[in-house]
């Protein structure tokens, strides 16, 4: 599933090629996409705007059109956004959508699984604002989210620290595989209370979620499964994963053997010696 190292790979490559294109037709392949709109009305309120600035908040993917009106596009677990040149006629599996803009290039969205969503946020700047604050929460690599920010989300809460950082309310763009590497970083345990943590492992944990996500956004993300970036490229995140899928493996720090379980019905990966289960007294 694609989360915000991906996502920002994507909107990174999109910033540098798309702004002040013209998007001249939508064809929409597979009307699920943009519900509830009917893909007529999607394909005529998008044909003929120019796209402005590319954003992101979390993983929302965000192409301004002008006029007070925000394109969103969220490709969920097995979207793939593509950008191809003028003259690249390359056939795109699963298509949902193809997007023809100005200059001849095109921006294809596939999707194997079909739960990638497209729709149009509209309104004044406050507005829009208040649409995306009401859906995600601060996005962990901006300069507002400092150790303490994170004390503070954390505070008082009695769940598991994992699916605490995987609430995007709390935390913008965190996902299964991010939280696993940061929470190894930091030597969290995945079931630890999240307001258990003190200043020391808060601080630690800060650091290790905005380092992994960096890492990884240098790396153009992970391509483990259908993941490839605005290019179609894959990413290599992968191949510096350090306990996320090494389940049976020596852990890289002490050597002692990964394992995997389920928390909050999602696989998990942890090391038990550097990440010391939870006291249950």
């Amino acid at each position: 599933m694609p989360e915000l190292p991906e996502v920002e790979t994507i909107r990174a490559q999109l910033a540098d090629r798309v702004p002040g294109r013209v998007i001249e037709r939508v064809e929409v392949h597979d009307a699920k996409l943009v519900e509830p709109a009917p893909p007529e009305a999607f394909a005529d309120a998008v044909a003929g705007r120019r796209i402005g600035s590319v954003g992101r908040r979390g993983k929302y993917l965000l192409l301004e059109l002008g006029g007070d009106e925000t394109l969103a596009i969220h490709l969920r677990m097995t979207g793939r956004l593509h950008w191809r040149a003028p003259g690249d006629e390359g056939d795109e599996r699963f298509l949902r959508a193809r997007f023809h803009l100005d200059d001849g290039s095109t921006i294809t969205f596939g999707d194997m699984r079909r739960f990638g969503r497209a729709w149009l946020v509209d309104g004044p700047p406050a507005k829009r604002e208040a649409y995306w604050r009401a859906r995600v929460g601060i996005e962990p690599l901006s300069p507002r989210f400092t150790a303490r920010v994170l004390a503070e989300l954390l505070a008082g809460r009695r769940g598991p620290i994992k699916p605490t950082l995987l609430n995007q309310a709390l935390v913008a763009g965190l996902g299964n595989m991010y939280v696993d590497e940061a929470l190894f970083q930091a030597r969290v345990h995945p079931l630890r209370p999240a307001g258990d943590l003190d200043e020391a492992e808060t601080r630690r944990l800060h650091r290790a979620i905005r380092d992994r996500l960096a890492v990884a956004v240098a790396a153009g993300g992970a391509s483990i499964d259908s993941y490839r970036d605005g290019l179609g490229e894959k990413g290599s995140m992968q191949d510096l994963l350090r306990v996320h899928l090494h389940r049976g493996e020596p852990c890289p720090r002490c050597g002692t053997t990964i394992v995997k379980t389920k928390v909050a019905q999602r696989g998990t990966y942890w090391c038990p010696r550097c990440q010391p289960e939870p006291s249950p007294w």
